[in-house]
């Protein structure tokens, strides 16, 4: 269904139709035969003008063995994301993962050793315990294993997860807010003086090695998502597979596209950009949103941007904003108070 979502379509990126990335995430794309993932990508290769600068595959730490390893690489897959989330065996045990710490350790050595150049570590912060300690240990397995980019998030509790009931049932509860910032902050500090550079909220990298995928995506360059729940923008609107996988499929065969288009308005365009790019390194480029919509973000919410400003938490240089490292703890709420 990927190949044939693929292939119907082709012609979405006619603003931008050069693909310079491949991104197999949305999961456990790792799971998949070397032969299915040869097929999607021959697939991209025949129906899309391509030159790839970077391709990127989603892995599981026991999902990947020595000869998969060898069989990505040579596919052109140059770029793994291990989802490592914690080396401390009883951690992983609670968030259900099916791998432990010493698969994690040897399916990094193996990927050296097979010849990947670059890794992302994915990490998770705010796992409620008595101190830090548990924290720090994982940040100190993660930087002796050298990777080249490290992205890290926080256990946060939705209600209809397993961990939403347990927290309802008692069974569980979460991290204070106080905890989590801490825990951030000592993310923050172990990979500064490491020499990883904060490109984006979640997304530590050393030069030259940030995610090119991801910095596009942020950057408002057009993409094509494909399957069940993927999510895509042209250059002027954003829109979203059905994911349901049952309904998704149906739909591809029977000819139809699996595909709906999320109306944004002037308003939303602007919020959502003023969300995304102050994440990041780049931060918000006020000239263009002027230039783009005619909105004058530094005349309409001076009087916030001079607080935010006192208050050492944004940088304002030649028309871009951008956090401070203690800003980026508050980032959303900045953000909030910027929309239109």
């Amino acid at each position: 269904m990927i190949c044939l979502e693929l292939v119907e379509r082709k012609s979405y990126l006619s603003m931008e139709p050069l693909i310079e990335t491949i991104y197999f995430g949305g999961g456990t794309p790792s799971i998949l035969p070397i032969e299915q993932l040869r097929k999607i990508w021959d697939t991209i290769q025949d129906n899309y003008d391509c030159n790839i600068q970077e391709a990127t595959l989603e892995a599981n730490p026991d999902d990947l063995n020595d000869k998969k390893l060898s069989e990505l690489l040579s596919l052109g897959i140059d770029r793994l994301s291990i989802g490592i989330q914690s080396f401390h065996d009883s951690v992983l045990q609670f968030y259900n993962r099916s791998h432990n710490a010493e698969e994690s350790l040897n399916v990094i050595q193996k990927a050296r050793n097979a010849g990947f150049k670059t890794l992302s570590m994915d990490l998770i912060y705010g796992f409620p315990h008595e101190d830090h300690s548990l924290w720090e240990k994982d940040l100190e397995a993660t930087l002796e294993q050298n990777p080249e980019h490290i992205s890290s998030y926080c256990l946060t509790v939705e209600p209809k997860t397993v961990l939403g009931v347990w927290e309802k049932k008692g069974k569980f509860k979460e991290a204070t807010e106080e905890f989590q910032a801490e825990q951030f902050e000592i993310l923050q500090q172990y990979l500064k003086e490491a020499g990883y550079i904060q490109y984006e909220i979640s997304n530590f990298a050393k030069e030259n090695a940030y995610s090119i995928h991801n910095s596009n995506y942020w950057k408002g360059i057009p993409y094509l998502g494909v399957g069940p729940g993927s999510h895509s923008f042209d250059g002027f609107h954003r829109g979203h597979n059905l994911s349901n996988n049952g309904k998704y499929i149906k739909l591809l065969q029977s000819g139809m596209l699996a595909f709906e288009i999320d109306h944004l308005s002037k308003e939303d365009r602007i919020n959502e950009y003023i969300l995304t790019a102050l994440r990041t390194i780049w931060g918000i480029n006020t000239k263009w949103l002027e230039k783009q919509y005619n909105f004058n973000l530094l005349l309409l919410h001076s009087e916030n941007l001079k607080s935010f400003k006192e208050q050492g938490m944004i940088q304002i240089e030649e028309g871009m904003i951008t956090l401070s490292d203690k800003g980026k703890l508050l980032a959303d709420y900045i953000a909030s108070k910027l929309f239109i």
